[in-house]
């Protein structure tokens, strides 16, 4: 006993003789400490109480999540200083990244491969479609009404309207009862691979800014197809070569009979992935989703058949904090007081139009005949977390010490995330109803015909 306090009490001791009074925590990291502890309490509360509040009407429960986080955010101009700290604080920051690694990690991991694949030549017209159109669009309506801004800001515009949220379309056609439907299957899978393109496009468009900010005042064309071809092949290149990898990692890691061996070693692979990533000059959430998409259950049933749960669920604690965190802190981040600038709310709705016209092309690239070509084109509107997570990695991009999004831009792409949430469910539901009812028409028309 003695000896072991011995071991505990000397170097301490030591330390504080080396280092002095530095060794004990200061007040101000005190401080901090006490300050993110105060902002976890509201952030994860509000949360949950936004999310309870917007889902009684229906709606997906980051609506919710953004809502509490400009209301947290905008309390100064109601006179309210005492949660300004909220939009600087370097601790929220890094746990709302974590957040957004183990959300794409989850988004990779419910999306298939194989059903990828299986939904066919339309899935992938609508998604590629899906993608250029908005994004050409928001190129146009930044250059048009941010003409003074850097030629980078209106490219990136154009990326943030390029994917495609799942799970919200997803939810959505779910509750109308139609998610075993061929518009369903079509919307689904093209929302899947919508993200994936969307993320290069978010690879690419990073990569063009890291160079600019590095004093290239325009890319070389060769630059250019380096980071393509660098975008592409890590994609698809580690989810080629992961496919054959990870089985045998996680068949040796199943090996070590210590509990919750699989949350650590499906984690540490997601981490691992995004470091790669970003040491090749690509967002880290890229290299997360690469990990969700190429690890499947058969890899690591070793680990389900010895009694652990499977991995979505392993993870739902720490999503259930971490994610909520990144939502709210968008939220906060929004500036509300931008809004009385005209041209702000101009930029805000002509995005979001954009945004919703940019996605109706879809439903004209459909090789299929007799489906709703007006329901995949609105289900494809929402742009939901894979948006709001483009937009922030935005606001840590500068060329020459500028953003390229500033918080003015952020807060009208916010409002875009929102206002595209919110009116997917009504059009969905719309275009279904008038399909069903042309239908119907036609039938009885045909009928009145026959007995005629």
């Amino acid at each position: 006993m003695r000896r072991a306090l011995a071991l505990i009490v000397l170097p301490l001791l030591f330390r504080s003789l080396i280092f002095g009074q530095e060794a004990a925590p200061s007040a101000e990291h005190a401080q901090t400490v006490a300050r993110v502890l105060l902002a976890l309490i509201l952030i994860l509360l509000g949360a949950k109480l936004g999310g309870e509040i917007v889902e009684r009407f229906h709606q997906p429960a980051v609506l919710g999540e953004l809502i509490v986080g400009m209301l947290l955010g905008n309390l100064s101009l109601l006179g309210f200083h005492g949660l300004d700290f909220l939009k600087n604080e370097e601790i929220l920051a890094l746990l709302a990244e974590l957040g957004v690694i183990l959300l794409l990690f989850e988004v990779g991991l419910e999306s298939d491969i194989v059903e990828m694949k299986a939904v066919g030549l339309s899935a992938f017209s609508v998604a590629t479609a899906g993608v250029i159109a908005p994004f050409l669009l928001g190129w146009g309506v930044s250059s048009w009404l941010l003409s003074k801004a850097h030629r980078l800001v209106h490219i990136y515009v154009g990326a943030v309207l390029c994917a495609t949220s799942v799970g919200i379309t997803a939810r959505v056609l779910r509750d109308l009862g139609k998610l075993a439907t061929p518009e369903a299957r079509i919307i689904l899978g093209a929302a899947v691979i919508d993200d994936v393109l969307g993320l290069l496009v978010l690879a690419i468009v990073s990569g063009l800014i890291r160079a600019a900010d590095r004093g290239t005042a325009t890319v070389p064309i060769e630059r250019l197809v380096w980071i393509i071809a660098k975008s592409v092949g890590f994609l698809f290149g580690t989810i080629w070569i992961g496919q054959r990898l990870s089985p045998r990692l996680f068949h040796l890691a199943s090996k070590l009979r210590v509990h919750g061996m699989l949350l650590v070693t499906s984690l540490s692979f997601c981490f691992l992935m995004a470091y790669i990533a970003h040491a090749i000059g690509l967002a880290t959430i890229v290299g997360a989703f690469a990990a969700g998409l190429l690890l499947d259950q058969v890899h690591y049933r070793d680990f389900l058949e010895r009694g652990e749960h499977r991995l979505e669920e392993a993870l739902r604690p720490l999503t259930t904090i971490l994610v909520p965190v990144f939502f709210v802190l968008m939220g906060i981040r929004v500036d509300l007081s931008s809004f009385g600038r005209t041209e702000i709310l101009g930029f805000a709705a002509l995005v979001t139009l954009a945004a919703i016209f940019g996605k109706q092309i879809c439903g004209f690239v459909v090789w299929e005949r007799g489906v709703n070509r007006m329901a995949i084109g609105l289900g494809m509107i929402p742009r939901g977390e894979v948006g709001l997570i483009v937009a922030g990695i935005g606001m840590t991009l500068v060329v020459q010490g500028e953003r390229i999004v500033t918080p003015p831009i952020f807060s009208a792409i916010v409002i875009m995330v929102m206002a595209t949430t919110l009116l997917t469910p009504p059009l969905l539901k719309w275009a279904f109803l008038r399909t069903a009812v042309i239908e119907r028409t036609l039938s009885k028309s045909a009928c009145d015909g026959e007995r005629a």
